[in-house]
């Protein structure tokens, strides 16, 4: 996830897709340090330094904005598998890992809040796109451990790898939310599990 920094000064010029980056990064923090009902448009334009109908010019409504902010907290960009390191599976499997726990540690508020789908309750788009969000991980991860080329098992093997991100989730809050595992405790569980599931599972498979 790409995010840019603080607010700008009012008023300032910036390139369009700057100006709705900058948006959606204070939206991000706002929404993970607020419920999403305390969270007003006039506040996300006041941090970001905008005027308030930028907001509804990119994103239409707070809810747009919302979900749009949801997708960029827990879909895995292109450009993380495009930039692991060349090398056995280990050392693709730790590089992915380190990633994962970087970012969720980085914005993890935000992240907690994004997973648990922002404390609106049960809502059609936002299941959308946590759904949509763990195929793209599913489909990245067979990509980094080298079996994106794999036909035959396919489904099956998005599935387990889609079971494997709801560990890396939960393990991830036990972390960062209730504090029960360390970062190295978790970053070698989940590693090891999927080096296991790549070793061991997967090739029964084939």
């Amino acid at each position: 996830m790409r995010m840019s920094g603080g607010p700008a000064e009012r008023g300032r010029r910036l390139e369009p897709d700057v100006r709705r980056e900058q948006i959606l990064a204070v939206a991000v923090r706002l929404f993970g340090e607020r419920p999403y009902a305390e969270v007003s448009t006039t506040d996300i334009a006041d941090a970001a330094g905008v005027a308030r109908g930028l907001i509804n010019h990119y994103f239409g409504t707070k809810r747009g904005l919302f979900i749009e902010a949801v997708r960029v907290l827990v879909t895995i960009p292109a450009v993380a598998v495009e930039q692991l390191p060349e090398g056995d599976l280990a050392t693709r499997v730790d590089a992915s890992v380190t990633w994962f726990l970087d970012v969720v540690s980085r914005h993890s508020r935000s992240w907690l809040a994004a997973v648990d789908g922002g404390g609106v309750g049960r809502d059609a788009d936002i299941e959308r796109v946590l759904q949509e969000a763990d195929d793209v991980a599913a489909d990245s991860i067979l990509v980094a451990v080298g079996l994106d080329g794999e036909r035959e098992h396919r489904d099956e093997l998005r599935a387990m790898v889609r079971a494997y991100c709801g560990l890396a989730k939960a393990t991830a809050r036990e972390w960062l939310e209730h504090k029960t595992l360390s970062r190295a405790q978790v970053h070698v569980l989940l590693s090891t599990m999927l080096v296991t599931l790549v070793e061991k599972v997967f090739k029964e498979m084939s």
